[in-house]
């Protein structure tokens, strides 16, 4: 009974924060308002948290339970909770990163008169989140991906004083809900054909029509995860605050698609076709965001486009049978992204603009930022010792042993997936040295007259000697973070640790020496161009590529041309055929029968002789009709 209530307090709790933050008067005093928004915020992920912590140090056996909730005709919807092992580290990673966001925010938006319904919108994300991790039924799971949808929405949105916003906003929801209706129809087929929408009931009756209903949910998984062709949305997603940037990337939205690939593994196991376009999927996404994240001069764009090639890594384990290794680096990824994203928001914060073709110079101004940054990249890169070192190994020992045959996917799966991952190691690996060098090294370059809001101005100076380390709200959760970035991925050698994921015990075969040669050979170019021209951006040795790579191959202009304009087109046929022709027959029926009651009514107005010689006149052709068919019979 105690870990039904602390399963479901889990995602329950968060999401009470946030309804009872939303529902704080208005009329409130703005500082008073704001503490009281702030104290329900962080109470609820710290609740959360310690829930999380204590369901996976009490709990000997996974938590489940549910009860029926309601009916769609003779499948019932169960609601409850399905929290094993693995689920729960995954919840204990997106509380984590929930609880540090709202800390770091009541440093980064201390000004913001909009900050209560921000705080209390990332305390219903999170909720939603937990809902999906911990859900044990195929529709309670879709409730918390779509609330999610939705908060995404209003969180991308929250500054409205940037134009970019809004349509940011917009385009991360439509994106993302094309996606969702190959979801919905995945988990109805899912669903009827096993009878029941429990997950456990689901996986013991898979459906005649397997590959076509995993299909339907990979293109929910690439809508939400931003995974080819349905990633667009992630980049420009950056217009949003840099707290939500890294709860989005790290764990909220973006591993949600890769959580339900991991929950529903054994269906796809059953699937070679659905593993091979997982595969390709995945190598295409892994490849594109590390190039275009190599042409950026927007710290927070880099950042974006390499979770979207970090995603690859984690579907790419998938498509090659090693659910254990995808949930690996999706945890080790958690911390050093989380870990990025806030460091990047002190860098903002400091100089006063993402661009940095503006920055330089910074490692004096800024030392414990940029040792945070150090970590976080080296993690992102795969530089051992550090977390993702260890994860991004077993990825690419699991694409190996694919590549062999070994595994439910076809051959050529498994070299798609460890080509594509070794060539992502150089290119990760460039464009993070690059990162590192235009920001923290070199000379201090132009920057922005623009005091950018966060910093107390009586504290800090304009000028270039203006940049230094955030204050102890924004620095604290940053620190923190470098930990579990430095030293998540000697989890692995854990037995407890091993054996809720599932996951080998780390081995570090000869195959995994070709990778550490291609990461010290693409920081050590990046580093050469660097050095060699000092000043200059090593992004302009890609020549004309670059334009290529800053635009994401221009796959916007794609989708505008192939999707958004013929869309547009359609649409405004519809209106024109509902106006002239729908409305039009609707107006002249209207104007037809107006016209005719005129006609009739001034017949009724006739004088009295005339009436009556018509009444007679009319008698008279009755009864003719009548005389004539009587004889007739």
């Amino acid at each position: 009974m105690i870990a039904e209530v602390f399963g479901t307090a889990l995602f329950g709790v968060p999401v009470l924060a946030g309804l009872l933050g939303l529902l704080l008067p208005a009329g409130d005093g703005g500082r008073a308002r704001r503490r009281r928004a702030a104290a329900l915020g962080i109470a609820g992920a710290a609740f959360a948290l310690a829930d999380a912590v204590f369901l996976l140090l009490v709990a000997d056996d996974p938590v489940e339970f549910g009860v029926e909730a309601v009916r769609f005709g003779e499948l019932p919807v169960t609601f409850g909770v399905s929290l094993g092992p693995a689920a729960l580290y995954v919840a204990l990673a997106v509380t984590v990163v929930a609880l540090f966001v709202q800390i770091y925010s009541v440093g980064y938006l201390h000004d913001d008169p909009r900050y209560a319904p921000y705080a209390a919108q990332i305390s219903i994300f999170t909720g939603a989140m937990l809902l999906v991790v911990s859900a044990g039924d195929l529709i309670m799971l879709l409730v918390g991906w779509e609330v999610m949808g939705v908060c995404s929405y209003l969180l991308i949105g929250h500054d409205r004083r940037l134009p970019e916003a809004p349509r940011a906003a917009v385009k991360a929801f439509l994106v993302t809900r094309v996606g969702d209706v190959g979801f919905l129809l995945g988990i109805a087929l899912l669903g009827v054909s096993a009878g029941s929408f429990e997950i456990s009931a689901v996986l013991a009756s898979p459906p005649a029509h397997l590959t076509v209903a995993l299909l339907l949910i990979l293109a929910g998984v690439a809508g939400k995860s931003a995974q080819f062709p349905l990633h667009t949305w992630l980049p420009d997603a950056m217009a949003g605050p840099t707290p939500i940037s890294a709860l989005i990337h790290a764990a909220t939205m973006v591993a949600a698609g890769v959580y339900v690939v991991f929950r529903l593994f054994p269906l796809f196991a059953r699937s070679p076709g659905a593993l091979a376009v997982l595969g390709v999927m995945a190598a295409i996404t892994l490849l594109l965001g590390a190039l275009a994240a190599t042409a950026q001069d927007d710290l927070k764009r880099v950042l974006a486009w390499s979770t979207v090639s970090q995603i690859g890594y984690m579907t790419g384990a998938l498509a090659v049978g090693s659910p254990a290794a995808a949930l690996f680096h999706l945890l080790t990824h958690a911390a050093f992204k989380a870990l990025l994203f806030l460091a990047a928001g002190a860098v903002i914060h400091a100089v006063g603009t993402n661009l940095m073709s503006r920055m330089g110079g910074l490692r004096p101004h800024l030392p414990r930022t940029f040792w945070a940054f150090v970590i976080g990249l080296g993690a992102l890169a795969g530089l051992p010792p550090l977390a993702g070192f260890w994860s991004k190994e077993n990825v690419l020992v699991a694409a190996a042993h694919a590549a062999d045959g070994e595994g439910p996917a076809p051959a050529w799966v498994g070299w798609v997936v460890w080509v594509a991952g070794l060539l992502g190691v150089a290119i990760t690996a460039w464009y993070a040295t690059r990162l590192l060098l235009r920001t923290f090294f070199g000379h201090a370059r132009s920057r922005t007259d623009e005091w950018h809001v966060g910093f107390d101005d009586a504290r800090y100076e304009r000028g270039p000697g203006a940049a230094h380390d955030p204050p102890g709200l924004m620095l604290w959760p940053v620190q923190l973070l470098a930990i579990p970035a430095a030293l998540l991925g000697l989890a692995a050698f854990l037995p407890g640790f091993r054996s809720a994921l599932e996951l080998e015990a780390p081995h570090l075969e000869v195959s995994i020496v070709l990778p550490l040669i291609l990461l010290a050979a693409g920081a050590g170019s990046s580093w050469w161009l660097w050095h060699t021209a000092p000043g200059v951006d090593p992004a302009q040795a890609l020549g004309r590529w670059r334009p290529l790579f800053a635009a994401g191959f221009r796959l916007d202009d794609v989708q505008d041309r192939l999707v958004v304009r013929p869309v547009r087109a359609l649409a405004t046929a519809l209106r024109l055929l509902d106006e002239r022709v729908v409305d039009a027959a609707v107006e002249g029926t209207g104007t037809s029968t107006t016209r005719l009651g005129v006609v009739l009514a001034n017949a009724h107005r006739a004088a009295l002789p005339r009436a009556a010689v018509a009444v007679f006149a009319g008698a008279l052709v009755l009864g003719v009709v009548a005389a004539i068919y009587g004889a007739a019979s």
